[in-house]
């Protein structure tokens, strides 16, 4: 079944050290680029999870956002500028002299002035939050593949639809291949009728001139080839496994295919389905941009 690159998932997990929530959105994107918001403290943690993602996807481009919370009681530092607390007793005392205030100056007082105490959280190890964070990705990735997996259904259904249109086009531009030497043919006879309307015409001229003309146009390979591919297609996008840039290059020999039936064929009626396989061949090429 194919993938879409489109889709959301979410994941959470929590113990009780730990709580991760994460939320990944995916969009089209030839490479698989991922785009993390997550708190520096976990950046360590990283090229680990660029690896479980790869275990559900290999296209699209990612946003990737994790909350984290640390459940532990925190160790708390307070450290105390020896340097200012002096400048703010002797501003206060200063003051108290100058003003001839008796109140005494007490340390609570001096502490309770902007950068005297700073309070510091302690470092703590988070080696252990490893399996929690990989719990909420692995839900979140199963939820977004799922949604993905959904969309590339309904790609896969419209892709198969479009595919027996390109057959039944196909189909009449091989009916035709016989019409137009025929044509030939007819427009030939009447040509030299018109020429030579005295003269007895050359049956065997007639023949030569309509086989040579018959190689120029034939175009039964390409249709031949075109059939082929399209038996390709419906075994590729049957496959389980990223099938993306096979189909582009798959559409882009169904391209090269018609564009040389085109060439080939001198008929205003094959070149009008000519350009309704294109039609067609356009409107697959720009869904599966949107295919892992």
């Amino acid at each position: 079944m194919i993938k879409s690159m489109t889709g959301f998932g979410a994941g959470d997990s929590e113990n009780q050290s730990f709580k991760v929530h994460v939320e990944i959105k995916t969009v089209n994107q030839r490479f698989l680029e991922t785009n993390f918001r997550m708190p520096h403290c976990l950046a360590m943690y990283e090229s680990n999870i660029v690896k479980k993602i790869k275990e559900y996807a290999s296209r699209g481009k990612m946003d990737i956002s994790v909350k984290f919370w640390d459940l532990r009681d925190k160790e708390a530092v307070i450290n105390v500028d020896m340097g200012l607390a002096k400048a703010y007793g002797k501003a206060l005392h200063d003051i108290k002299q100058e003003l001839g205030l008796l109140a005494p100056i007490t340390p609570a007082e001096i502490a309770g002035y902007q950068d005297v105490l700073r309070v510091e959280e302690a470092q703590q190890n988070l080696d252990e939050a490893e399996p929690v964070i990989m719990e909420a990705f692995d839900m979140a990735l199963k939820n977004l593949v799922a949604m993905r997996e959904a969309e590339g259904a309904n790609i896969q259904v419209d892709l198969l639809k479009r595919i027996e249109i390109l057959e039944g086009f196909v189909e009449q531009l091989a009916v035709l291949a016989p019409e137009i030497v025929a044509n030939y043919r007819q427009r030939l006879e009447k040509v030299l009728n018109e020429y030579l309307n005295t003269q007895e015409i050359d049956e065997a001229r007639i023949i030569q001139e309509t086989a040579l003309y018959t190689d120029k146009v034939n175009y039964t390979e390409e249709i031949v080839r075109l059939r082929s591919h399209f038996a390709q297609f419906r075994e590729i996008i049957s496959a389980d496994e990223p099938v993306g840039r096979k189909i582009d290059f798959l559409i882009q020999e169904m391209n090269r295919e018609i564009n040389t039936v085109a060439s080939k064929a001198n008929s205003a009626g094959a070149a009008q389905i000519v350009v309704d396989v294109k039609s067609e061949i356009e409107k697959i090429r720009e869904q599966i941009q949107n295919i892992e």
